[in-house]
């Protein structure tokens, strides 16, 4: 019959769990220097308190219409700056080197990475993620593209998908959507692992049209240009 009785918890974490188990299994073979080794607990590494002052800036600048005011390390990303110390993760990390375009943002009008762009160099600048987009806020009406690409099923796992529709809005201004290849060579920075690069492209072409942006006259290059659909 079961005891009403709570069994008493283990003294030992699971890391210090698979930690004993592999001492006791190698325990018999090593003796000497390498036991002691293996028993020696690692040195925690040394992080200081507080940064230098002299390796921080003061930044000010518009993040979705809003005035924010930042002390920073020189080194912080944008990308890092908005997830870590603003709490907005729309911009997603995926590669980290400017290979993915997950983080796409809008600063001045313009497209671009932020896993590459320093946040120290945004003084006084006009910044736009992915929260900021929608003309009516988080639970309000979304941008075209936005529909669209719900209209178009042009995504699947969705991860990649904040940064597609930053990065599409921008060929769509631009002006970048006169033929399919057109849209796909301008979308070409803006990688999507499931491969749904027919739905993005057909999502970003519906909202061009009905945004009055030009669909037809673009002649494609004879040499060069990118492969986005079936990478």
């Amino acid at each position: 019959m079961p005891s009403d009785t709570a069994l008493p918890k283990l003294a030992t974490s699971r890391r210090g769990f698979l930690r004993g188990t592999t001492l006791t299994a190698l325990g018999a073979a090593l003796t000497g220097p390498a036991a002691d080794l293996l028993a020696e607990e690692p040195e925690a590494p040394q992080v200081p308190a507080e940064l230098d002052p002299s390796h921080t800036s003061s930044v000010s600048f518009r993040l979705n219409g809003e005035e924010v005011e930042l002390e920073l390390d020189n080194r912080a990303t944008l990308l890092d700056t908005l997830r870590t110390k603003l709490g907005l993760t729309g911009s997603k990390k995926g590669c980290d080197h400017g290979a993915c375009g997950a983080c796409t943002c809008h600063v001045d009008g313009e497209r671009v990475l932020g896993c590459l762009t320093l946040a120290a160099t945004l003084d006084g600048a006009e910044v736009t993620t992915i929260e900021g987009l929608a003309p009516g806020g988080p639970d309000g009406e979304l941008h075209p593209l936005q529909e669209e690409f719900i209209g178009c099923d042009g995504f699947q796992c969705g991860y990649c998908t904040p940064g597609q529709i930053m990065s599409g809005v921008k060929c769509i201004e631009e002006g970048h959507t006169r033929s399919d290849d057109e849209i796909r060579e301008w979308m070409s920075g803006n990688l999507c692992r499931c491969g749904a690069y027919p739905n993005i492209v057909e999502a970003v072409r519906k909202t061009a049209e009905r945004m009055g942006q030009p669909t037809s006259g673009y002649t494609a290059p004879t040499t060069g240009g990118a492969v986005y659909e079936g990478l």
